[in-house]
Protein backbone atom coordinates (compact mmCIF):
# COMPACT_ATOMS: atom_id res chain seq x y z
CA UNK A 1 0.00 0.00 0.00
CA UNK A 2 1.27 3.49 -0.83
CA UNK A 3 1.30 6.63 1.25
CA UNK A 4 -1.53 7.31 3.63
CA UNK A 5 -3.92 10.18 3.07
CA UNK A 6 -4.74 12.23 6.17
CA UNK A 7 -8.41 13.25 6.49
CA UNK A 8 -9.02 16.91 7.32
CA UNK A 9 -12.10 18.59 8.80
CA UNK A 10 -14.60 19.56 6.11
CA UNK A 11 -14.65 23.28 5.26
CA UNK A 12 -16.47 25.15 2.50
CA UNK A 13 -13.21 26.53 1.12
CA UNK A 14 -11.39 23.19 0.93
CA UNK A 15 -14.39 21.38 -0.61
CA UNK A 16 -15.30 24.15 -3.11
CA UNK A 17 -13.52 22.53 -6.11
CA UNK A 18 -15.70 19.43 -5.65
CA UNK A 19 -19.10 20.86 -4.70
CA UNK A 20 -21.05 22.47 -1.89
CA UNK A 21 -21.01 22.02 1.87
CA UNK A 22 -24.49 22.10 3.34
CA UNK A 23 -24.29 23.08 6.97
CA UNK A 24 -24.98 25.24 9.92
CA UNK A 25 -22.69 28.07 8.76
CA UNK A 26 -25.54 29.75 6.90
CA UNK A 27 -25.84 33.51 6.47
CA UNK A 28 -28.63 35.71 5.24
CA UNK A 29 -31.92 33.90 5.21
CA UNK A 30 -35.42 35.25 5.37
CA UNK A 31 -38.13 34.95 7.97
CA UNK A 32 -40.56 32.12 7.29
CA UNK A 33 -43.53 30.33 8.86
CA UNK A 34 -44.92 33.39 10.61
CA UNK A 35 -41.54 34.14 12.18
CA UNK A 36 -40.96 30.68 13.66
CA UNK A 37 -38.15 29.79 11.24
CA UNK A 38 -35.47 31.24 8.99
CA UNK A 39 -35.35 30.02 5.40
CA UNK A 40 -32.04 29.71 3.52
CA UNK A 41 -32.55 29.27 -0.22
CA UNK A 42 -30.21 27.74 -2.79
CA UNK A 43 -27.75 26.22 -0.33
CA UNK A 44 -26.51 23.84 -3.05
CA UNK A 45 -26.16 24.02 -6.83
CA UNK A 46 -28.32 21.09 -7.95
CA UNK A 47 -28.03 20.08 -11.61
CA UNK A 48 -28.78 17.38 -14.16
CA UNK A 49 -27.78 17.35 -17.83
CA UNK A 50 -30.23 14.61 -18.91
CA UNK A 51 -33.79 15.74 -19.68
CA UNK A 52 -35.17 12.21 -19.13
CA UNK A 53 -33.59 11.68 -15.73
CA UNK A 54 -35.84 12.04 -12.71
CA UNK A 55 -34.89 13.27 -9.24
CA UNK A 56 -34.42 10.36 -6.85
CA UNK A 57 -34.64 11.18 -3.15
CA UNK A 58 -33.38 8.08 -1.36
CA UNK A 59 -32.29 7.08 2.13
CA UNK A 60 -28.89 5.44 2.54
CA UNK A 61 -28.31 3.41 5.70
CA UNK A 62 -24.54 3.13 6.18
CA UNK A 63 -22.78 0.68 8.47
CA UNK A 64 -20.08 2.10 10.71
CA UNK A 65 -16.45 1.98 9.64
CA UNK A 66 -13.36 3.26 11.40
CA UNK A 67 -10.26 5.20 10.46
CA UNK A 68 -7.86 4.18 9.11
CA UNK A 69 -10.00 3.16 6.13
CA UNK A 70 -8.91 1.60 2.82
CA UNK A 71 -10.22 3.31 -0.31
CA UNK A 72 -10.46 0.70 -3.06
CA UNK A 73 -12.64 2.42 -5.67
CA UNK A 74 -14.03 5.75 -6.76
CA UNK A 75 -17.28 6.61 -8.48
CA UNK A 76 -18.86 9.58 -10.18
CA UNK A 77 -22.22 10.66 -11.50
CA UNK A 78 -21.33 12.26 -14.84
CA UNK A 79 -24.72 13.84 -15.51
CA UNK A 80 -26.01 14.77 -12.06
CA UNK A 81 -25.04 16.36 -8.81
CA UNK A 82 -25.36 14.07 -5.80
CA UNK A 83 -26.42 15.46 -2.44
CA UNK A 84 -25.99 13.73 0.95
CA UNK A 85 -27.61 15.20 4.06
CA UNK A 86 -27.29 13.22 7.29
CA UNK A 87 -30.50 12.34 9.09
CA UNK A 88 -28.84 10.51 11.97
CA UNK A 89 -25.06 10.67 11.93
CA UNK A 90 -22.19 11.66 14.17
CA UNK A 91 -19.38 11.85 11.58
CA UNK A 92 -18.79 10.63 8.04
CA UNK A 93 -15.88 10.41 5.62
CA UNK A 94 -15.79 12.09 2.21
CA UNK A 95 -13.02 11.23 -0.26
CA UNK A 96 -12.85 13.19 -3.55
CA UNK A 97 -10.49 13.93 -6.43
CA UNK A 98 -10.50 15.79 -9.73
CA UNK A 99 -10.17 14.24 -13.19
CA UNK A 100 -6.82 13.63 -14.81
CA UNK A 101 -6.14 14.63 -18.44
CA UNK A 102 -8.05 11.54 -19.69
CA UNK A 103 -11.12 12.14 -17.51
CA UNK A 104 -10.14 9.38 -15.08
CA UNK A 105 -9.62 9.86 -11.32
CA UNK A 106 -6.47 11.83 -10.49
CA UNK A 107 -5.70 9.52 -7.55
CA UNK A 108 -2.51 11.42 -6.64
CA UNK A 109 -4.75 14.44 -5.93
CA UNK A 110 -7.20 12.72 -3.58
CA UNK A 111 -8.60 14.73 -0.67
CA UNK A 112 -10.26 13.25 2.41
CA UNK A 113 -12.58 15.14 4.75
CA UNK A 114 -14.24 14.25 8.02
CA UNK A 115 -17.73 15.75 8.15
CA UNK A 116 -19.18 16.56 11.53
CA UNK A 117 -22.70 16.86 12.89
CA UNK A 118 -24.87 19.24 10.91
CA UNK A 119 -22.81 18.99 7.70
CA UNK A 120 -23.83 17.56 4.34
CA UNK A 121 -22.23 17.59 0.90
CA UNK A 122 -23.33 18.11 -2.67
CA UNK A 123 -20.92 16.64 -5.23
CA UNK A 124 -20.76 18.48 -8.54
CA UNK A 125 -21.67 16.40 -11.58
CA UNK A 126 -18.67 14.32 -12.67
CA UNK A 127 -16.67 14.63 -9.42
CA UNK A 128 -14.87 11.42 -8.50
CA UNK A 129 -15.63 10.34 -4.94
CA UNK A 130 -15.71 7.31 -2.71
CA UNK A 131 -19.14 6.04 -1.64
CA UNK A 132 -20.32 7.60 1.63
CA UNK A 133 -18.69 6.15 4.79
CA UNK A 134 -20.26 6.51 8.24
CA UNK A 135 -17.73 6.81 11.05
CA UNK A 136 -18.23 5.91 14.73
CA UNK A 137 -21.69 4.39 14.34
CA UNK A 138 -24.25 3.45 11.69
CA UNK A 139 -25.82 6.46 9.98
CA UNK A 140 -28.76 7.41 7.79
CA UNK A 141 -28.50 9.93 4.95
CA UNK A 142 -30.89 11.54 2.50
CA UNK A 143 -29.46 11.31 -1.01
CA UNK A 144 -30.67 13.29 -4.02
CA UNK A 145 -29.52 12.62 -7.59
CA UNK A 146 -31.15 12.61 -11.02
CA UNK A 147 -31.27 9.08 -12.45
CA UNK A 148 -32.72 7.31 -15.46
CA UNK A 149 -31.62 3.73 -14.76
CA UNK A 150 -28.77 3.70 -17.31
CA UNK A 151 -25.02 3.23 -16.86
CA UNK A 152 -24.63 7.05 -16.96
CA UNK A 153 -26.21 7.22 -13.49
CA UNK A 154 -22.96 6.05 -11.88
CA UNK A 155 -19.49 5.12 -13.17
CA UNK A 156 -17.04 3.23 -10.94
CA UNK A 157 -13.26 2.82 -11.14
CA UNK A 158 -11.34 0.37 -8.95
CA UNK A 159 -7.98 1.68 -7.73
CA UNK A 160 -4.86 -0.21 -8.80
CA UNK A 161 -3.85 -0.33 -5.12
CA UNK A 162 -5.84 0.55 -2.01
CA UNK A 163 -5.17 3.92 -0.40
CA UNK A 164 -5.25 4.24 3.37
CA UNK A 165 -7.11 7.24 4.84
CA UNK A 166 -6.07 8.15 8.39
CA UNK A 167 -7.24 10.74 10.89
CA UNK A 168 -5.37 13.71 12.34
Amino acid sequence: MGEALRAQPLTREAFAPFGDVIGLELAGGTSANQGTATRYDRVAQLASSRPGAQPNLAVFRSVAKALPFEVRLLERHPCSTQLFVPLACRRFLVVVCPDDARGEPAVARLHAFVCGPGQGVNYRAGVWHHPIIALDEAADFLMLAWEDGTARDCEERPLSAPLLVTSD
